[in-house]
């Protein structure tokens, strides 16, 4: 599976992995927001950590999440982007949606 949903009391963290394009999207939307209509967080962690690849796919899975939180006043983070994919997102704005992390940056494990 692409993506593994951890729950530790409101927060819930996606942990993504793979390629993040049109064939994955649906798959890690579709769990994701299953977790976050199950569990109501006040943070949802999205977590790139594990993406080797990304197409505007991962744009637009970011972009429908903050949608969704919009309506129960969640917060997003992006967690672990990789440096590439932390530009892109960077250069799509998404850092005036949701809390944007660089691999490495605020997690411990500085590498």
């Amino acid at each position: 599976m692409s993506v593994e949903i951890n729950v530790t009391g409101e927060v819930v963290t996606a942990y993504l992995s793979g390629e993040l394009d049109h064939h994955t999207a649906k798959e890690m939307r579709e769990s994701i927001d299953l977790a976050v209509e199950l569990n109501m967080p006040t943070l949802l962690v999205l977590d790139f950590g594990n993406i080797s690849f990304m197409d505007s796919s991962g744009i637009g899975l970011v972009m429908g999440r903050y949608r969704n939180l919009l309506k129960t006043g969640a917060q997003l983070h992006i967690a672990n982007a990789p440096p590439q994919i932390y530009k892109v997102m960077r250069l799509a704005g998404l850092e005036r949606l949701a809390k944007l992390e660089r691999k490495g940056e605020n997690n411990g494990n500085n590498q």
